[in-house]
């Protein structure tokens, strides 16, 4: 029983630290600079980038593209500047965790 509990607490911990865990990397990239989670700063906020892509199965592939070259119009005439310095499993692991968002 004791094994049980313990293997139930670490799962509760491992599911709640990449949230955090994503987070971190979004600051590490300086991604907070033009983006916020639930409010729009110079880019859309997250919350906003998950609804708008929700029901969208190439979202990811999509977003993991425009977070890497950058581009322009899809939410007004501000450009996204291009990522290329980001490694690519950080920028797939940030638009998980970007399209995550609730």
């Amino acid at each position: 029983m004791k094994s049980l509990v313990f293997v139930a607490a670490a799962a509760a911990v491992s599911l709640a630290l990449p949230a955090s865990a994503n987070e971190e990397l979004a600051k590490k990239h300086a991604c907070f600079a033009c983006h916020a989670t639930d409010k729009k700063l110079v880019g859309p906020s997250y919350k906003d980038v998950a609804a708008k892509y929700r029901n969208d199965k190439q979202a990811e592939a999509k977003l993991v593209e425009k977070v890497k070259k950058g581009g322009t119009g899809v939410w007004g005439q501000v450009p996204m500047p291009p990522n290329a310095a980001v490694p690519d499993a950080d920028i797939r692991t940030l638009v998980k965790w970007i399209l995550s968002q609730k």
